[in-house]
């Protein structure tokens, strides 16, 4: 019985460990002088007045929305691909090569790893297309696609090794071209596996900070997690009013798309070939 007890109240202790946090960000926005205690509010709707009138607030959700699709459209597509190919190509060395890849991409971090880029970026950028270099949202994606797709073709990998070649082997006799069977066959069997890496690489992107506060220097172009700094003041105190407000509007996106994909798949990642 002693013991009962003892589990429920950790349990308790956790879950509120978790659920104040959020309730705060719940109820602090519509708080008049909101503090760092979660209390019932003094309500209004001036904090969201105040935060959607500053000129910066509603575009950087758009850049990191932008920023969020082109990301996860890179790294879906290129991950796939490659899953693809390494799973039925057999190469010398491929299983190193892969281990390889996410070893350097988990060592190598994006601090470490942001002077080259930006250096790199530059020169490129310079040398070949504004597109490629500082200050653009392609830039951005290709990097961050970089970093994340290593670890995406590693999760995938295991998704298009469930497929039993037959299924491959019997549209191959029917005339299907290699793309078409890619198309019709493989990418509908491991949807699962495609919905878990869109969900890992906008839940990344979405919260990035470094990335893009390196690389994008016009703040019309900036995201809002970079936004985000600006909500506190130079001595480092944050406004808790505004910061809460934003904190909100900036979290609902990823509430909605995990929503979505909950109701979907019900967050039953697994391959739809029965062993």
């Amino acid at each position: 019985m002693a013991g009962r007890i003892g589990f429920y109240s950790v349990t308790c202790l956790i879950a509120a460990f978790f659920a104040i946090p959020l309730l705060w960000l719940i109820s602090a926005p519509f708080d008049a002088s909101p503090t760092y205690a979660v209390e019932f509010p003094e309500v209004t709707l001036a904090n969201f007045a105040t935060i959607l009138a500053n000129p910066y607030a509603l575009p950087s959700l758009l850049n990191s929305v932008i920023l969020a699709i082109g990301t996860a459209a890179f790294v879906v597509i290129g991950a796939a691909l490659a899953a693809y190919a390494l799973s039925r190509v057999r190469i010398p060395g491929r299983d190193a090569l892969l281990y390889l890849l996410l070893l350097l991409s988990s060592v190598v971090t994006g601090t470490a790893a942001m002077v080259p880029l930006f250096l790199l970026v530059s020169e490129i950028g310079a040398a070949i297309h504004p597109v490629l270099g500082i200050d653009s949202h392609f830039a951005v994606m290709l990097v961050m696609s970089s970093g994340l797709l290593p670890a995406a073709i590693f999760m995938l990998k295991d998704f298009v090794d469930g497929i039993p070649p037959s299924y491959e082997e019997s549209a191959r006799v029917f005339g299907a071209s290699p793309f078409r069977v890619l198309k019709d066959i493989v990418v509908p069997l491991i949807t699962p596996g495609l919905a878990t890496i869109t969900v890992w690489t906008v839940v990344n992107v979405w919260g990035n900070f470094l990335v893009p506060f390196i690389l994008l220097r016009d703040a019309d172009k900036q995201p809002a997690a970079v936004l985000m700094r600006t909500l506190y003041t130079e001595a480092g105190q944050p406004n808790l009013a505004l910061l809460a407000t934003f904190s909100l509007l900036y979290s609902l996106p990823v509430v909605l798309m995990y929503l979505f994909v909950s109701k979907r798949y019900g967050f039953r990642f697994h391959g739809g070939i029965k062993s």
